[in-house]
């Protein structure tokens, strides 16, 4: 555990509003979950109907998240770019 003490206490470095998005939110997974559960059945007739139902539930996904927000984000915001190695990662979404 002690070679790996290094990669968690860097977490530390940061705020804590900061280290909660980053063990929380892992959006690429959370779609990769979601769609094994559509498609878990696996009997799809034709391509077009698995494509379609991954579509229906790209649209669910998009119904759900679209109310969604971080909380404290403006505070997030300002930890991050008070980071030098981070700035310009942050800055360059934002222009």
């Amino acid at each position: 555990w002690k070679r790996n003490f290094s990669h968690v206490e860097q977490l530390y470095d940061y705020g804590s509003n900061i280290r909660k998005i980053m063990y929380t939110t892992n959006a690429v997974e959370s779609i990769h979950s979601s769609f094994r559960k559509v498609t878990k059945k696996g009997a799809f007739p034709h391509e077009n109907a698995l494509l379609k139902v991954l579509y229906l539930r790209i649209k669910e996904l998009e119904n759900k998240w679209n109310g969604g927000h971080i909380q404290q984000w403006a505070m997030v915001m300002n930890q991050l770019l008070l980071h030098d190695h981070l700035k310009d990662r942050v800055l360059k979404y934002l222009e």
